[in-house]
This record gives C-alpha cells, sequence and structure tokens, in this order.
C-alpha cells in the first residue's frame, strides 16, 4: 500500500471525531490524548482514561481505532492506557484533604441495610482496578469497618499525625481502633465534630484518587459536619427493597440535595436471594424498590446485590468478597457498582460549574 503524507495534525482531526460517551464530548477536548506520533503507516498515541476503573474503556478504544484506520495510509494503530483521575472542585468555604482527590460518602436513611459492607467491597474494588484508596469509618457510634476489614491494631503517630492501618491495599481509620470491645461511646455533638476533624485533616492519607467515607446512618450531626466542611465528590445511598428502609432513603437523597452534594446513586443491597439448592429466586425483602425510587427521584440507580451468605460470611471474618476478583460470582455486582461510582465523579468532576457557599441553618 502506497503511503500517504499523514501527519499529526490529521490524526489529531480524526480524534475529535470520537466522543466520550458519558461525557459526550470529544477525547481531544476533554485532554484524554497526548504523546500522537506517526512512524510509517502505524499511529501511536497514549489514551488518558479519567478513572481507572472506566466501564467504557474497551469501546472508547475501539472507537479510536475505528477513526484512525480510516485514514489513508494507516495500517496499524498502537494505543497506550493510562488514567488519571480528575480532582473534584473545591466548595467555597469548605477546604479539600491534601492528596486526597475526591472525597465519597456512602449513607443510608436507616441502620441495617448493608452500608458498610456496599463501602468495604467498592472500596477493595476501586483498589483492584488500579486506583488509590482509604476507607474511613465515620460511623463512630457503630464501627463496623474494622472487622469487615480484618484490621485490629493500633494506629500510631508521628507528630500530629496519625498513621492509618492498611487493609487489603486501603488505608484505614476507625473509632473502633481507638475504643475497641463493647464499650460504647457516649457523645454529643461537639465531641463527633471534633473527632470526624481529626479522622479528615489528622490522619495522613497520603495521596489518594478516592477516600471512602462510611457514613452513620440517618440525617445527623456528623453528616451535617462532613457535608459542611469537606468537599465530598458525591454521596451513595444504600437500601433494601423493603418500604421501610425506602422511606429512609428518601430523606437521606433529600439531605444530600439539601446540602448540594451529588447524588452519585442509589444501590439496593440484598436485593434477592438465590435458593442453592434449587436456583429459585426468592425477593425476601421485596424487589425493585431501589430501581423505582432512583426513577421517582431522577437519580442514578447503580445496581442490585443479591443476598448471599458469602458476603455476610466475608464481612464477619475480615475477608471481603471483593478481594476475589471480579470474576467472583460474590463480588461482581460490588465491580460493576465500582465503575459507575468512578464514572460517576469523573463525569461531576468534568462538568460540574463553579458550585456555591452552601449555608445549613438549624
Amino acid at each position: 500500500m502506497a503511503q500517504a503524507n499523514l501527519d499529526v495534525s490529521q490524526v489529531m482531526e480524526a480524534l475529535r471525531r470520537v466522543q466520550e460517551p458519558e461525557l459526550h464530548k470529544d477525547i481531544v477536548t476533554l485532554n484524554m490524548v497526548k504523546d500522537v506520533a506517526v512512524k510509517g503507516s502505524t499511529v501511536s498515541l497514549t489514551f488518558v482514561l479519567t478513572t481507572p476503573a472506566c466501564p467504557l474503556k474497551t469501546e472508547i478504544e475501539n472507537s479510536i481505532r475505528q477513526e484512525l484506520l480510516k485514514l489513508e495510509g494507516v495500517e496499524d494503530v498502537k494505543i497506550r492506557i493510562e488514567s488519571s483521575v480528575p480532582k473534584s472542585r473545591d466548595l467555597q468555604g469548605r477546604v479539600g484533604i491534601p492528596g486526597v482527590k475526591n472525597i465519597i460518602a456512602v449513607a443510608s436513611g436507616k441502620g441495617g441495610v448493608g452500608k458498610t459492607t456496599v463501602a468495604v467491597n467498592v472500596s477493595v474494588a476501586l483498589q483492584r482496578m488500579g486506583a488509590a484508596v482509604a476507607l474511613m469509618d465515620a460511623d463512630v457510634y457503630g464501627p463496623n469497618v474494622p472487622r469487615m476489614m480484618g484490621v485490629h491494631d493500633t494506629p500510631r503517630a508521628v507528630g500530629d499525625r496519625i498513621l492509618p492501618l492498611e487493609g487489603f491495599g486501603i488505608r484505614v481509620m476507625s473509632m473502633g481502633f481507638l475504643n475497641p470491645g463493647d464499650r460504647p461511646l457516649i457523645w454529643r455533638g461537639p465531641m463527633l465534630h471534633s473527632v470526624i476533624q481529626q479522622f479528615l485533616r489528622n490522619v495522613d492519607w497520603g495521596e489518594l484518587d478516592y477516600l471512602i467515607l462510611d457514613l452513620p446512618p440517618g440525617t445527623g450531626d456528623v453528616q451535617l459536619s462532613l457535608t459542611q466542611t469537606v468537599p465530598l465528590s458525591g454521596g451513595v445511598i444504600v437500601t433494601t427493597p423493603s418500604d421501610v428502609a425506602l422511606e429512609d432513603a428518601r430523606k437521606a437523597i433529600e439531605m444530600f440535595r439539601q446540602v448540594k452534594v451529588e447524588i452519585l446513586g442509589i444501590v439496593e443491597n440484598m436485593s434477592y436471594f438465590v435458593c442453592p439448592h434449587c436456583s429459585e429466586r426468592v425477593d425476601i425483602f421485596s424487589h425493585g424498590g431501589g430501581k423505582k425510587t432512583s426513577e421517582d427521584f431522577g437519580v442514578p440507580f447503580l445496581g442490585e446485590v443479591p443476598l448471599d451468605p458469602e458476603v455476610r460470611a466475608g464481612g464477619d471474618f475480615g475477608a471481603p468478597v471483593a478481594a476475589r476478583g471480579p470474576e467472583s460470582a460474590q463480588a461482581r455486582a460490588f465491580y460493576d457498582i465500582a465503575k459507575q461510582v468512578a464514572a460517576r465523579v469523573s463525569v461531576a468532576n468534568l462538568t460540574a460549574p463553579p458550585a456555591e457557599l452552601i449555608t445549613i441553618r438549624p
């Protein structure tokens, strides 16, 4: 085949015809392309994902290849994939945490819906997919993260900095490390605010793509303290399909809306049970309520997590099922949710207008 006089400008023009499916802008405008080179009949480039957990990576890569192979003289396309998670925009009056690109809150309207199970497994899934992740247990009254992550030591302090513990490649901080055993914490609001601020500002989190916050259930002091003081990239709401849980989930949605925090989506946990003997599906807590609520409120539905004894056992014994990898049947739902969360954070960061100062009044 005769070689055409192909140059980089022609390649860039062809790449402008490739759109990022969720942002609806071309990948050149979004600065997702670099290191473009033409050598003979081969075009090489680096494509920069907005998250290592991008669920549309293959689709975009195929589109790039198809557009470039249409150019006269191009016979081969070599694509190198990198990722660079965009940083959330700091809200006026809300100071970010140095080194932390995104803070994601996992919330629920009521307890017992598996919020911590989702927070732990999504954190592990994001880490397994290549992101730098930390998990902060903000549920100071019921800190279950240490048990679910299998981490039980006492954090060390160096100067005025607290060194987080680590499990499954994830940095972890929890009141459960400082108040182990069955002793309850009997604290009022100002003390809660103080410990949450210490966990956020005095823990040496390092360089992170995502800091996942496991919030306590409800819409109380801890939630308000967090939303008023740090720039949250978004919130994930966990519910079960039961009407009681959904009633409280709607309150959590309204809480995030009131404080102008992006709602990344709803997760329906314990969505259904598949009998291990006859493979019959049983909707123990009803089914479909999470998806309907997301449609009613106009927020994304992130997916269903089935009720599975192995997920429960993984939490009880400090071995989250997401650590088994995305091919595990028990872990697959958490990986799907993690990919969507990462994608929606990237979309929010790249498209959000400058935010206004938010004041919460009693």
